[in-house]
């Protein structure tokens, strides 16, 4: 699973460990790191703090945003 979706419930199903996904609240994208009570903690592609995001308000990336997050993973270990 990458992206929240509803359960047969309705419950939202928050992402998995690893998933690249974006803050609809914001735009950023981030690399889900695991999850707090309720929240989504997030934390930039290329490292840095992390921030808290309630599940409904995570999205899958577009091609766009994906590619440029897989970039700029690239071009910092690369001394970029």
């Amino acid at each position: 699973m990458t992206a929240p979706t509803p359960d047969a419930d309705g419950h939202t199903v928050s992402p998995d460990a690893g998933a690249l996904v974006v803050d609809r609240r914001n735009g950023k994208v981030g690399v889900v790191m695991g999850h707090v009570g309720t929240y989504v903690q997030l934390r930039p592609p290329c490292g840095g703090l992390e921030w808290d995001v309630p599940p409904e308000d995570v999205r899958m990336p577009n091609p766009t945003e994906a590619l440029s997050a897989t970039v700029a993973v690239a071009n910092r270990r690369w001394g970029r």
